[in-house]
């Protein structure tokens, strides 16, 4: 009986059922094999309730949506063009700093190549740059930003980690940390590719025509900061709130919603009162998802700390690996492929509970790891061949995703070597938590 469960269990995961429903089933056949009462399944879900981050979750992704249907991305980019356009290789520089604070506000990949993408591609082809080239940079640029504050996959890692804590006698990991953590790999993922696109465009001239700066203009950089003016202050909300000690993580969150509510709505007036229930809505679906998921993902961890499975793991992998370098390999080459194949909120869910037991056992800081899992799941979005950002930029611009695999592997190698730097040089992650 129990063989066909199991047997079951794939065969709906393959026709697509719902992904808390395999979890919670693997959960309930996993307490029946050990005997458990099932009864625990509902002290297991209702145990995310004690999270106090928890609440953070539904106001930073309410937030981002607001941001995401208003006029954000516009001004990001005229900023951002008016202050660093200048520079060589400006206009490249502008779409990796525009697209990685739009991420980060919104904390959508492809939702900031649907918003900037159109505003990107037409700017850096007439600016001379080879559609190639452009094609792969904004597809790349997507998900940069979500190692920046305010981190909903971060949030996520942390909420999990903390939940395991208790489970594994491990110090809770703060979601402070790991935001202070994302800071440096975020800036060293941002200047490797702009170091890139710098060489990528060397000899002043590509396609026969030379790729022009912007001339720095003062007074348009004082026009697009008064623009900008009621959404620049909002980084400083949360970073100054949150480490300053002043706000916890959950109060700098409703600070954050109620002063994008309050922006975008009755100061930019972008958003009408309409049509902030059907955001309300959308954003809620969203996260009702997401916890749905992280619920149940909780029962199943609390089933394999029952059955020894990360002890087992660890004694397995010990036999084969007994570098903390060569696990660490190991590790990128899972995670990429995970990043991928699953929804970085899915992938997370699933394999946080059975990889950070055996990471803290090769030494392995959890908080450190909480940024390789990130960063590596950024990576994921754009690797072949079904990155999930690769087929959003193919129905964006209309191009073949064979056109778009081609375009973006020699940024994908940049940023591969940015997670071997953050991964084997911890210091780039922890020392500002330190």
């Amino acid at each position: 009986m129990i063989t066909a469960a199991i047997i079951l269990l794939v065969v709906l995961a393959l026709m697509g059922a719902p992904l808390y429903a395999i979890i919670l089933g693997g959960a309930a056949l996993g307490f029946y094999t050990l005997e458990i009462e099932l009864a625990v399944l509902h002290i297991d879900i209702y145990q995310l309730s004690n999270s106090v981050v928890l609440m953070a979750l539904p106001l930073f992704t309410f937030a981002g949506f607001l941001l995401s249907e208003s006029k954000t991305a516009d001004r990001m980019l005229r900023l951002s063009q008016a202050a660093f356009g200048w520079m060589p290789g400006g206009m490249a520089f502008v779409s990796l700093i525009a697209c990685a604070f739009f991420t980060a506000l919104t904390g959508g990949s492809g939702v900031t190549i649907v918003a900037l993408g159109a505003l990107l591609l037409p700017a850096l082809v007439k600016g001379n740059y080879p559609e190639k080239f452009s094609l792969g940079l904004v597809t790349s640029s997507g998900s940069l930003g979500l190692l920046l504050v305010p981190s909903v996959p971060l949030l996520i890692y942390g909420i999990i980690a903390q939940q395991m804590s208790q489970q594994l006698d491990m110090p809770s990991v703060e979601i402070v940390d790991l935001y202070l953590a994302g800071l440096v790999p975020a800036l060293l993922m941002i200047v490797l590719l702009y170091g890139y696109c710098v060489w990528a465009t060397r000899g002043s001239a590509m396609n026969g025509k030379a790729v022009p700066r912007q001339p720095f203009d003062f007074r348009e950089l004082v026009d697009a900061l008064w623009e900008a003016r009621w959404e620049l202050p909002l980084p400083l909300v949360v970073l100054g709130g949150i480490f300053s000690g002043f706000l916890v993580v959950s109060e700098a969150a409703a600070v954050t919603a109620l002063y994008v509510l309050v922006a975008e709505v009755f100061l930019y007036k972008e958003i009408s009162l309409r049509k902030l229930p059907s955001i309300m809505r959308d954003s809620m679906i969203m996260v009702g998802g997401i916890l749905l998921i992280l619920a149940v993902a909780l029962a199943f961890t609390d089933y394999l700390v029952y059955a020894g499975v990360p002890e087992k793991l660890f004694t397995l992998i010990q036999t084969h690996v007994e570098s903390k370098i060569t696990f660490l390999i190991l590790l990128n080459i899972l995670l990429l492929l995970l990043g991928a194949l699953l929804d970085i909120f899915a992938a997370l869910v699933i394999m946080v509970p059975l990889i950070l037991p055996v990471a803290l056992r090769y030494g392995i800081d959890p908080v450190h790891l909480g940024v390789i899992f990130v960063a590596n799941m950024q990576i994921g979005y754009i690797t072949p061949p079904v990155g999930m950002n690769l087929f959003i930029a193919s129905y964006r611009f209309k191009k073949k995703v064979t056109e778009l695999f081609a375009s973006t592997i020699p940024f994908m190698l940049v940023l591969i070597v940015a997670l071997l730097m953050i991964t084997y040089i911890p210091q780039l992650s922890l020392w500002l938590v330190r």
